[in-house]
C-alpha cells in the first residue's frame, strides 16, 4: 500500500516552470525607449554612415534586428515617431547595395544634401499640390466702382468782382477750442520745468 501512495505523489504534482524565463521589471518600457531612439537616429544619415565604417552592417544579427525594427511602420507604433525621415532610411537598409554605399563619405555627403532639399523645399512642392489654382478673372464684368466715369465738364470761371475787405478787430474763433475764450488775458500753462530745462534759450 505505502507503495501505491509513493507512485502515486510524483504525478499529483504540476510540472515545475522553467526557471530561465526573463521577466522585464519595467513591462518592457526601457525596450521600447532604446529601440524607439535607435530607430529616430537612422533618420541621420552621419549616423548611418557610422554605423557602416564600424563595419555593424556586416553582422548577420544586426541586419536581422534592422528587419525586426520594421514593426515601427505600424500604425500604433508609428504615432511615437518624431523623425519621419527614420522609416524611409529603416527601409532603405533592407537593402545591401544601400548599407554598402553608405560606407563612403561622398554618399554620406550627398544623402545629407538630399535630406536637406527636401526639407527645404518640401512645403511649396505640397503647396502646388493641395491648393487650388485661382481662377481667371472676367474682364468683361467689372465692378462699378472701376468702370470708366463720363467726363465732368468745367465750369465757366467766375467773374470778377470789386469787394472791399475790411479788416475786423475781432479774430476769427479757432477751430480747435482749448476751453479757454479768444481774446483771453489768460497765459498758458507751461508744462516744462524751468529748473529742469538746461537748453540755452535764444
Amino acid at each position: 500500500m505505502a507503495s501505491k501512495m509513493e507512485s502515486d505523489s510524483p504525478t499529483d504534482t504540476p510540472p515545475s516552470p522553467p526557471k530561465n524565463i526573463y521577466k522585464d521589471p519595467d513591462d518592457g518600457r526601457q525596450r521600447f525607449l532604446l529601440e524607439l531612439e535607435f530607430v529616430q537616429c537612422l533618420a541621420n544619415p552621419t549616423y548611418i554612415h557610422y554605423l557602416a565604417q564600424n563595419r555593424n552592417f556586416e553582422d548577420e544579427a544586426f541586419i536581422g534586428y534592422l528587419k525586426y525594427l520594421q514593426y515601427w511602420n505600424r500604425p500604433e507604433y508609428i504615432k511615437f515617431i518624431m523623425y519621419p525621415h527614420c522609416l524611409y532610411f529603416l527601409e532603405l537598409l533592407q537593402n545591401a547595395n544601400f548599407r554598402n554605399a553608405m560606407a563612403h563619405p561622398v554618399n554620406k555627403e550627398l544623402t545629407h544634401r538630399q535630406q536637406f532639399y527636401f526639407w527645404k523645399n518640401y512645403r511649396n512642392n505640397r503647396l502646388k499640390h493641395i491648393l487650388p489654382k485661382p481662377l481667371p478673372e472676367p474682364s468683361a464684368a467689372l465692378p462699378a466702382s472701376t468702370q470708366p466715369q463720363p467726363p465732368v465738364p468745367a465750369l465757366p470761371p467766375a467773374p470778377a468782382t470789386n469787394v472791399a475787405v475790411t479788416a475786423s478787430s475781432t479774430q476769427a474763433p479757432s477751430p480747435m477750442p482749448y476751453g479757454v475764450p479768444s481774446g483771453s488775458s489768460l497765459a498758458k500753462n507751461d508744462m516744462r520745468n524751468p529748473t529742469v530745462d538746461k537748453r540755452k534759450r535764444k
